[in-house]
């Protein structure tokens, strides 16, 4: 799984159910399964990600998978190993499942094309974050039933961020409207091209939609300045209540985290019983990775047999 582009809306269906299943079983006490016992899955992180890869470790262990973290500080890529030889390290120790993040994009496809196991794209560079958006649509399908005809709202540092592009993928594909609101630098070449509404004014971008997505500013892949200050773009794209006040009523605040309180989102909102779904995704996000895991060891084993 490197990317959302190119599933069906019968493959996103198909996980979104089973990790469904998942969030009802955990909700009812059942914690564990044994569906992936000896098989052994490796979180590979070449970025630093506590909740990815924490949920990973959790979603493969729940599954009965034997777990390994690997430390990219402390491996031999650090000593000039390239990612071609980690590549070939890793497929000599026969692997089931592969977890992999990257800082450049292509990375993961190309340490895909090298070995012998499944592997899942945990986000590389700019280009996708296939499980944040699945566990996002997760979150969205429970809380309103569908995802098809829904107005969505991405807003916030669209240029250099995966889970925009990853979503912007799945909810097209699904059937929902999709609306980018960020400054003009902070909009990618092209954007007319994705099939989405683009806005550089929040309040007008924010106009009766359904689910308010915030992004953080990826400060670590900006190169350059592309705001005046924080505190002026809090002022024009920072989520507060004022701002919220322009969607539907009951619209949904989301946000893949981490966040920066003051920065993109007002802690007010954030914070929102009502409104607010940030703990509820980080939940959905288990339960999408065990669905993945699950499905690709699934797949994997099949093409063993045949």
């Amino acid at each position: 799984m490197l990317g959302i582009e190119g599933l069906t809306p019968d493959e996103i269906g198909t996980i979104l159910d089973l990790a469904n299943t998942h969030v009802e079983r955990t909700r009812a006490g059942q914690m564990k399964a044994d569906s992936l016992r000896g098989r052994t899955l490796i979180n590979l992180f070449f970025e630093s990600s506590t909740r990815t890869r924490t949920s990973f470790e959790l979603a493969g262990k729940r599954l009965g998978a034997d777990v390994i973290n690997m430390s990219v500080e402390s491996s031999a890529v650090k000593k000039g190993e390239t990612l071609i030889d980690t590549a070939m390290t890793l497929n000599a120790m026969h692997p089931d499942l592969l977890a992999v993040r990257h800082a450049e994009s292509g990375a993961v496809e190309l340490l895909a094309q090298k070995v012998g196991c499944s592997v899942i794209n945990a986000g590389d560079g700019s280009h996708e974050h296939p499980t944040q958006a699945l566990l996002d649509a997760l979150t969205v399908r429970r809380r309103r039933g569908r995802l098809q005809g829904l107005l969505v709202a991405i807003c916030g540092d669209i240029l250099h961020s995966r889970v925009a592009r990853s979503n912007i993928h799945l909810l097209s594909a699904m059937g929902a409207r999709v609306r980018l609101i960020a400054p003009p630098t902070l909009l990618p070449a092209r954007v007319d091209r994705m099939g989405v509404e683009c806005f550089t004014d929040m309040k007008a971008g924010l106009a009766d939609v359904d689910i308010v997505m915030m992004l953080r500013l990826q400060l670590e892949r900006m190169q350059g300045s592309y705001t005046p200050s924080i505190r002026e773009y809090f002022h024009l794209y920072g989520l507060d209540s004022e701002k919220l006040a322009c969607a539907k009523p009951d619209a949904l605040v989301m946000h893949p985290g981490p966040m920066n309180r003051g920065v993109e989102i007002d802690t007010l909102v954030a914070d929102d019983i009502d409104r607010s779904v940030i703990r509820e995704q980080v939940e959905m996000g288990v339960a999408v990775r065990m669905a993945c895991l699950e499905l690709l060891s699934q797949h994997r084993a099949q093409w063993r047999r045949s």
